[in-house]
């Protein structure tokens, strides 16, 4: 088998394998919300359900990119192929991280907020304020 055959089918694996991130992660999620459901309310339910369903989408999108790189190493394209494909990878790229930014609250190459620093620490607390002390 030869060098571009390999790659070819390298490509091809990583392009099925992010159509299954994608949608066993969904069923996944699916699965956990509906399992759960019942334990936690209905808003941290949904969050979490939004939370594990983007997390799959995004493996799924990050193995897309990977099959469409590998494969401009297996083919000599032409000018509209690089153009077509530096946009798909450009789309998904732009995907992966508004997701991230969704999933995270901070774009990719910020540092994680601290306990005592950034959106969250700024939120109530869900039980309420803590009663004045006499």
């Amino acid at each position: 088998m030869a060098f571009t055959e390999l790659v070819r089918l390298a490509a091809r694996y990583f392009e099925a394998a992010g159509v299954g991130a994608m949608v066993l992660g969904s069923l996944l999620a699916v699965m956990i919300a509906v399992v759960r459901h019942r334990a936690l309310p209905p808003r941290q339910t949904y969050r979490k359900l939004r939370q594990n369903l983007g997390s799959a989408i995004l493996l799924g999108l990050e193995l897309l990119v990977a099959a469409d790189i590998i494969r401009t190493v297996a083919e000599e394209p032409s000018l509209g192929q690089v153009l077509v494909l530096g946009l798909i990878v450009l789309i998904r790229t732009f995907l992966s991280f508004t997701l991230e930014v969704e999933l995270e609250g901070r774009w990719p190459w910020q540092s994680a907020p601290t306990a005592t620093s950034g959106p969250r620490a700024a939120e109530p607390e869900e039980h309420g304020p803590t009663p004045p002390t006499r």
